[in-house]
Protein backbone atom coordinates (compact mmCIF):
# COMPACT_ATOMS: atom_id res chain seq x y z
CA UNK A 1 0.00 0.00 0.00
CA UNK A 2 3.08 2.22 0.66
CA UNK A 3 4.51 1.78 -2.74
CA UNK A 4 1.23 2.75 -4.20
CA UNK A 5 0.53 5.83 -2.39
CA UNK A 6 4.25 6.95 -3.50
CA UNK A 7 3.25 6.00 -7.15
CA UNK A 8 0.43 7.92 -6.83
CA UNK A 9 1.98 11.03 -5.43
CA UNK A 10 4.73 10.83 -7.17
CA UNK A 11 2.58 10.86 -10.64
CA UNK A 12 0.61 13.91 -8.98
CA UNK A 13 3.77 16.00 -8.58
CA UNK A 14 4.89 14.68 -12.53
CA UNK A 15 1.14 15.98 -13.66
CA UNK A 16 2.04 19.54 -11.47
CA UNK A 17 5.46 19.14 -13.52
CA UNK A 18 4.55 18.57 -16.89
CA UNK A 19 1.52 21.30 -16.66
CA UNK A 20 4.09 24.27 -15.37
CA UNK A 21 6.49 23.27 -18.43
CA UNK A 22 3.47 23.17 -21.08
CA UNK A 23 2.32 27.05 -19.66
CA UNK A 24 5.02 27.81 -22.58
CA UNK A 25 4.22 25.49 -25.23
CA UNK A 26 6.78 27.33 -28.02
CA UNK A 27 9.06 27.67 -25.60
CA UNK A 28 8.77 24.03 -24.46
CA UNK A 29 8.79 23.18 -28.65
CA UNK A 30 12.08 25.35 -29.12
CA UNK A 31 13.99 23.54 -26.29
CA UNK A 32 13.23 19.88 -27.26
CA UNK A 33 14.26 21.12 -31.06
CA UNK A 34 17.09 22.66 -29.87
CA UNK A 35 18.36 19.34 -27.68
CA UNK A 36 17.58 17.37 -30.72
CA UNK A 37 19.60 19.48 -33.07
CA UNK A 38 22.58 19.77 -30.64
CA UNK A 39 22.55 16.59 -29.28
CA UNK A 40 22.41 15.48 -33.26
CA UNK A 41 25.66 17.12 -34.00
CA UNK A 42 27.18 13.53 -32.74
CA UNK A 43 25.86 11.59 -34.94
CA UNK A 44 26.95 14.10 -37.79
CA UNK A 45 30.57 13.74 -36.36
CA UNK A 46 30.29 9.96 -36.00
CA UNK A 47 28.90 9.31 -39.84
CA UNK A 48 31.89 11.47 -41.13
CA UNK A 49 34.18 9.38 -39.22
CA UNK A 50 32.80 6.12 -40.47
CA UNK A 51 32.59 8.20 -44.44
CA UNK A 52 36.50 8.61 -44.27
CA UNK A 53 37.68 5.33 -42.52
CA UNK A 54 35.15 3.12 -43.10
CA UNK A 55 35.16 1.58 -39.30
CA UNK A 56 36.75 2.05 -36.09
CA UNK A 57 38.91 -0.76 -35.21
CA UNK A 58 37.00 -3.35 -36.45
CA UNK A 59 33.47 -1.64 -34.96
CA UNK A 60 30.72 -1.18 -38.63
CA UNK A 61 29.17 2.29 -38.37
CA UNK A 62 25.58 0.13 -37.17
CA UNK A 63 27.77 -1.11 -34.58
CA UNK A 64 28.51 2.17 -32.92
CA UNK A 65 24.64 3.35 -33.59
CA UNK A 66 23.59 0.23 -30.91
CA UNK A 67 26.03 1.48 -28.57
CA UNK A 68 25.04 5.45 -28.86
CA UNK A 69 21.41 4.77 -29.04
CA UNK A 70 21.46 2.74 -25.60
CA UNK A 71 23.67 5.14 -23.92
CA UNK A 72 21.60 8.57 -25.31
CA UNK A 73 18.09 6.82 -24.36
CA UNK A 74 19.60 5.73 -20.68
CA UNK A 75 20.74 9.51 -20.31
CA UNK A 76 17.61 10.84 -21.44
CA UNK A 77 15.45 9.06 -18.86
CA UNK A 78 18.14 9.68 -15.86
CA UNK A 79 18.10 12.83 -16.84
CA UNK A 80 14.25 13.86 -17.06
CA UNK A 81 13.50 12.13 -14.01
CA UNK A 82 17.14 13.37 -12.27
CA UNK A 83 16.96 17.13 -12.40
CA UNK A 84 15.93 17.60 -9.00
CA UNK A 85 19.19 16.05 -7.65
CA UNK A 86 21.51 17.70 -10.34
CA UNK A 87 19.96 20.85 -9.15
CA UNK A 88 20.17 20.20 -5.57
CA UNK A 89 23.20 22.61 -4.32
CA UNK A 90 20.65 25.52 -4.90
CA UNK A 91 18.50 23.80 -2.26
CA UNK A 92 21.29 23.29 0.03
CA UNK A 93 22.39 26.49 -0.03
CA UNK A 94 19.25 28.82 0.55
CA UNK A 95 17.87 26.49 3.56
CA UNK A 96 15.21 25.08 1.01
CA UNK A 97 16.19 21.75 1.75
CA UNK A 98 15.10 22.30 5.25
CA UNK A 99 11.56 22.20 4.13
CA UNK A 100 11.93 19.13 2.69
CA UNK A 101 13.26 17.01 5.83
CA UNK A 102 10.21 18.76 7.87
CA UNK A 103 7.44 16.45 5.50
CA UNK A 104 6.44 13.41 6.32
CA UNK A 105 8.25 11.40 3.22
CA UNK A 106 11.83 10.29 2.39
CA UNK A 107 13.84 13.38 1.33
CA UNK A 108 15.19 11.44 -1.91
CA UNK A 109 11.77 10.48 -3.36
CA UNK A 110 10.96 14.17 -2.57
CA UNK A 111 14.19 15.15 -4.47
CA UNK A 112 13.61 13.15 -6.99
CA UNK A 113 9.83 14.17 -7.56
CA UNK A 114 10.83 18.24 -7.83
CA UNK A 115 10.84 18.26 -11.73
CA UNK A 116 10.75 16.12 -14.13
CA UNK A 117 12.10 17.26 -17.91
CA UNK A 118 9.75 17.00 -20.67
CA UNK A 119 12.15 18.89 -23.12
CA UNK A 120 14.82 15.92 -22.97
CA UNK A 121 12.55 13.70 -25.37
CA UNK A 122 14.91 14.94 -28.11
CA UNK A 123 17.79 13.62 -26.42
CA UNK A 124 15.59 10.35 -25.97
CA UNK A 125 14.21 10.63 -29.83
CA UNK A 126 17.40 10.67 -30.87
CA UNK A 127 18.91 8.37 -29.29
CA UNK A 128 16.03 5.89 -30.28
CA UNK A 129 16.60 6.81 -33.97
CA UNK A 130 20.17 5.59 -34.04
CA UNK A 131 19.76 2.52 -32.03
CA UNK A 132 16.96 1.59 -34.59
CA UNK A 133 19.02 2.13 -37.38
CA UNK A 134 21.87 -0.04 -35.64
CA UNK A 135 19.06 -2.55 -35.10
CA UNK A 136 17.72 -2.62 -38.52
CA UNK A 137 21.10 -3.02 -40.16
CA UNK A 138 22.75 -5.63 -37.94
CA UNK A 139 22.08 -9.05 -38.66
CA UNK A 140 21.20 -9.97 -34.80
CA UNK A 141 19.57 -13.20 -33.84
CA UNK A 142 16.57 -11.69 -32.30
CA UNK A 143 15.04 -13.70 -29.16
CA UNK A 144 12.83 -12.93 -25.99
CA UNK A 145 16.60 -13.28 -24.10
CA UNK A 146 18.36 -10.97 -26.65
CA UNK A 147 15.26 -8.36 -26.19
CA UNK A 148 15.07 -8.38 -22.04
CA UNK A 149 18.80 -8.06 -22.08
CA UNK A 150 18.57 -4.82 -24.32
CA UNK A 151 15.46 -3.43 -22.13
CA UNK A 152 17.63 -4.40 -18.82
CA UNK A 153 20.75 -2.50 -19.98
CA UNK A 154 18.87 0.53 -20.54
CA UNK A 155 17.26 0.67 -17.28
CA UNK A 156 20.77 -0.06 -16.09
CA UNK A 157 22.09 2.57 -17.75
CA UNK A 158 19.71 4.95 -16.17
CA UNK A 159 19.86 3.61 -12.82
CA UNK A 160 23.79 4.41 -13.12
CA UNK A 161 23.14 7.74 -14.41
CA UNK A 162 20.42 8.29 -11.54
CA UNK A 163 22.97 7.31 -9.60
CA UNK A 164 25.71 9.93 -10.33
CA UNK A 165 23.09 12.24 -10.06
CA UNK A 166 22.08 10.93 -6.35
CA UNK A 167 25.80 11.07 -5.61
CA UNK A 168 26.53 14.31 -6.62
CA UNK A 169 24.02 15.45 -4.62
CA UNK A 170 25.20 13.98 -2.03
CA UNK A 171 27.84 15.73 -1.71
CA UNK A 172 26.66 18.93 -1.64
CA UNK A 173 26.21 18.17 2.00
CA UNK A 174 29.87 18.76 2.52
CA UNK A 175 30.84 20.85 -0.70
CA UNK A 176 27.43 22.88 -1.03
CA UNK A 177 28.07 23.65 -4.27
CA UNK A 178 28.09 20.86 -6.78
CA UNK A 179 31.26 19.27 -7.39
CA UNK A 180 32.60 19.83 -11.60
CA UNK A 181 33.95 16.23 -11.34
CA UNK A 182 30.49 14.74 -11.45
CA UNK A 183 29.41 16.25 -14.85
CA UNK A 184 32.57 15.08 -16.40
CA UNK A 185 31.64 11.70 -15.21
CA UNK A 186 28.13 12.13 -16.16
CA UNK A 187 28.37 14.14 -19.50
CA UNK A 188 31.92 12.82 -20.37
CA UNK A 189 30.57 9.20 -19.71
CA UNK A 190 28.03 9.86 -22.22
CA UNK A 191 30.48 11.04 -25.08
CA UNK A 192 32.84 7.77 -23.73
CA UNK A 193 30.01 4.88 -23.88
CA UNK A 194 28.58 5.84 -27.18
CA UNK A 195 32.02 4.09 -29.05
CA UNK A 196 33.14 0.62 -28.07
CA UNK A 197 35.26 0.39 -25.28
CA UNK A 198 37.78 -1.45 -26.97
CA UNK A 199 39.23 1.29 -28.85
CA UNK A 200 40.35 3.20 -25.59
CA UNK A 201 43.62 2.63 -23.93
CA UNK A 202 43.95 0.01 -21.03
CA UNK A 203 44.02 2.15 -17.98
CA UNK A 204 40.85 4.27 -19.38
CA UNK A 205 39.31 0.89 -19.97
CA UNK A 206 39.81 0.11 -16.63
CA UNK A 207 38.27 3.32 -14.94
CA UNK A 208 34.77 2.87 -16.97
CA UNK A 209 34.79 -1.01 -16.11
CA UNK A 210 36.07 -0.94 -12.09
CA UNK A 211 35.48 2.88 -11.25
CA UNK A 212 32.66 4.24 -12.69
CA UNK A 213 31.38 0.92 -14.21
CA UNK A 214 29.33 2.23 -17.02
CA UNK A 215 30.36 -0.25 -19.65
CA UNK A 216 28.62 -2.97 -16.92
CA UNK A 217 25.21 -1.48 -18.57
CA UNK A 218 26.18 -0.48 -21.99
CA UNK A 219 29.33 -2.30 -23.44
CA UNK A 220 28.91 -5.15 -22.43
CA UNK A 221 25.09 -6.31 -22.88
CA UNK A 222 25.72 -4.55 -26.24
CA UNK A 223 28.79 -6.86 -27.50
CA UNK A 224 26.01 -10.15 -26.32
CA UNK A 225 23.17 -8.42 -28.20
CA UNK A 226 25.42 -7.88 -31.42
CA UNK A 227 26.69 -11.82 -30.45
CA UNK A 228 30.24 -10.13 -31.44
CA UNK A 229 33.43 -11.57 -29.97
CA UNK A 230 34.74 -9.00 -27.19
CA UNK A 231 37.95 -8.12 -27.97
CA UNK A 232 38.22 -7.58 -24.41
CA UNK A 233 38.01 -11.17 -23.70
CA UNK A 234 35.08 -11.28 -21.53
CA UNK A 235 32.56 -14.41 -20.99
CA UNK A 236 29.18 -14.32 -22.73
CA UNK A 237 27.71 -14.91 -19.18
CA UNK A 238 29.58 -11.72 -17.72
CA UNK A 239 27.96 -9.99 -20.78
CA UNK A 240 24.78 -10.89 -19.91
CA UNK A 241 25.01 -9.97 -16.25
CA UNK A 242 26.97 -6.93 -16.15
CA UNK A 243 23.74 -4.96 -16.33
CA UNK A 244 23.19 -5.65 -12.53
CA UNK A 245 25.64 -3.43 -11.55
CA UNK A 246 23.68 -0.47 -12.49
CA UNK A 247 21.47 -1.33 -10.18
CA UNK A 248 23.48 -2.10 -7.47
CA UNK A 249 25.39 1.13 -8.28
CA UNK A 250 22.15 2.93 -7.97
CA UNK A 251 21.69 1.29 -4.38
CA UNK A 252 24.80 2.15 -3.26
CA UNK A 253 23.84 5.86 -4.19
CA UNK A 254 20.97 6.18 -2.02
CA UNK A 255 22.69 4.57 0.83
CA UNK A 256 25.43 7.33 0.73
CA UNK A 257 22.39 9.82 0.34
CA UNK A 258 20.78 8.76 3.31
CA UNK A 259 24.53 8.70 5.16
CA UNK A 260 24.45 12.45 4.23
CA UNK A 261 21.07 13.43 5.01
CA UNK A 262 22.06 12.17 8.61
CA UNK A 263 25.12 14.57 8.72
CA UNK A 264 23.53 17.59 7.58
CA UNK A 265 23.80 20.70 8.95
CA UNK A 266 21.32 23.13 7.32
CA UNK A 267 22.59 26.48 6.70
CA UNK A 268 21.62 28.36 9.56
CA UNK A 269 19.81 31.16 7.87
Amino acid sequence: MTRLNHLKLFGLYAGISFRAQMQYKASFLLQSVANLVGSGLDILAIWVLFDRFGHLKGWTLPEVALFYGMIHISFAIAESVGRGFDSFSGMVRTGEFDRILLRPRHSAFQIAAREIQLVKIGRFTQGLLMLLYGVFHLHISWNIGKILLMITAVISGSAFFYGLFVLQATFCFWSTESLEIFNTVTYGGTETAQYPLSIYRKWFRRIFIFIIPLACATYFPGVAIIGKTDPLGTPEWFQWTSPLLGFVFLTISLKMWKFGVRHYRSTGS
